[in-house]
């Protein structure tokens, strides 16, 4: 896991429009829960976490997912 996470990747959650919009950005199945794919993301050692204004910005196997520094829901994630 990533070592110093600046929030707490189990509390990330996202709308029903965002799991929309990140399956279609990131081509996933419906099947595939858009959070738990997000959540794995983020936790990887090879994840580069930025904070910019009010969202971070997490990098890593060509994805940026999109997350609002208050809240913690996932806004969007698409590739890179």
């Amino acid at each position: 896991m990533n070592q110093a996470l600046p929030f707490d990747p189990e509390k990330l959650r996202t709308t029903e429009m965002g799991a929309e919009r990140i399956r279609r950005n990131l081509a996933l199945s419906d099947e595939t829960d858009p959070v738990i794919f997000c959540r794995e993301l983020v936790m990887s050692e090879k994840c580069r976490i930025t904070r910019r204004g009010k969202n971070f910005y997490c990098e890593t196997d060509g994805v940026c997912v999109t997350v609002n520094a208050g809240s913690l829901t996932i806004i969007t994630a698409h590739k890179i």
